[in-house]
């Protein structure tokens, strides 16, 4: 297998694993998810105690939701890189409008399916907060391509 063959396998693997990891995490019912959050936001805490401390003894509910959401954001930005990269190794035209479509269907399939999820409900903003990731996913992305390709060329002329 040539190079180029390879790098498009393990863009569009690394792609659709993403998207699968997306899938098994919104399939947890809603008391695994919790748990999750809350793990994370115990580990957070932890970590933030070394520099604050006493902030690990601190009740803070709202640092649930604002993981979640960053979760959603965070997701979905990556998303967006991958899909990006493996439209962009697969020659497809106008592959940053492209990507960023797919990504706001499967966010909108990703809540779609949550609605099937015991204890969880599929929500608009969760959407917005999806798309906006992807969005700033594929511009960073298409950015720093540019930079590079930019750099590269100017070291050749």
């Amino acid at each position: 297998m040539d190079k180029k063959r390879l790098i498009l396998l393990l863009t569009w693997t690394a792609t659709l694993i993403w998207m699968g990891v997306i899938f098994y995490l919104s399939s947890q019912p809603a008391t695994q998810s919790a748990h999750l959050s809350t793990g994370l936001k115990d580990e957070l805490l932890g970590i933030l105690g070394h520099f604050i401390p006493g902030i690990e003894t601190l009740e803070i509910r709202s640092l649930d939701f604002y993981i979640r959401k960053n979760a959603h954001f965070i997701a979905y930005f990556i998303l967006a890189v991958l899909m990006l990269l493996a439209l962009l190794q697969s020659a497809v035209p106008k592959a940053a409008n492209l990507a960023l479509l797919i990504c706001l269907l499967y966010a909108i399939s990703d809540e779609f399916h949550q609605l099937f999820v015991p204890g969880r409900s599929g929500q608009f903003r969760d959407v917005l907060i999806d798309g906006a990731g992807a969005l700033l996913g594929v511009l960073v992305t298409a950015l720093v391509i540019n930079r590079i390709s930019r750099r590269f060329f100017v070291f050749f002329d």
